[in-house]
């Protein structure tokens, strides 16, 4: 038998992904090309891996590396916002949210950026019991960030920007959080380019698909 060829045909093509993502990452475009696995079946398997955490996006490791902090990735769900993609910082208090945790949008930097850009009525209906104001997503929406800093939990800090699809909705909201004592009173001043730069990298890739 063919090493490459277990006969269980899904199996082998996730195998085949994670070769090739071995190597370095590529985008799906590059992945098709690559394995040879039609477009929709790459995708599927590609989000799978990436949801049983064998495949984290290098965009959120790269984060995590420049910043020194735990980076994720939040889609909104209704009235939760879900963790569905996490870069743990490789040393030290590992204070990450576990990808699948499903978390308030009425506290911290990511729901601020989820709900900011939503039209007045969502805005005013996500505002009530919120711990943060009109006033502050008002100067989310106007720098392109958002910082909190003991919002959601005592202690910890976080930075988020929006991720837009390619009309220019915002889909999602990349963000690093760690400890008050390492990121500051202000984490905006030190981590927003970098987390502003990886989300519009992440942008970017959504509109190359």
């Amino acid at each position: 038998m063919n090493r490459k060829n277990s006969g269980v045909g899904v199996l082998d093509k996730a195998v085949a992904i994670l070769s090739t993502l071995e190597a370095g990452p590529h985008s799906l475009a590059e992945l098709v090309a690559a394995t040879g696995i039609a477009r929709p079946t790459a995708h599927r398997l590609a989000v799978a891996l990436e949801f049983h955490r064998l495949v984290a996006p290098p965009a959120l490791a790269a984060l995590r590396d420049a910043t020194g902090e735990s980076a994720q990735l939040y889609r909104r769900q209704g009235d939760l916002r879900i963790c569905v993609a996490v870069a743990e910082r490789l040393s030290g208090l590992r204070d990450s949210v576990p990808v699948g945790a499903a978390l308030t949008m009425h506290a911290g930097s990511a729901a601020q950026i989820l709900l900011a850009w939503e039209e007045s009525e969502k805005i005013h209906r996500g505002l009530t019991n919120a711990r943060f104001t009109a006033a502050q997503l008002s100067a989310d929406r106007r720098r392109g960030w958002a910082q909190s800093v003991g919002e959601r939990e005592a202690g910890v800090a976080s930075v988020s920007a929006p991720v837009r699809a390619p009309n220019g909705k915002v889909i999602a909201a990349v963000s690093i959080s760690g400890p008050i004592e390492r990121l500051g009173r202000q984490p905006g001043r030190i981590h927003a380019a970098a987390v502003v730069a990886t989300a519009a990298r992440l942008t970017e890739h959504l509109a190359r698909e």
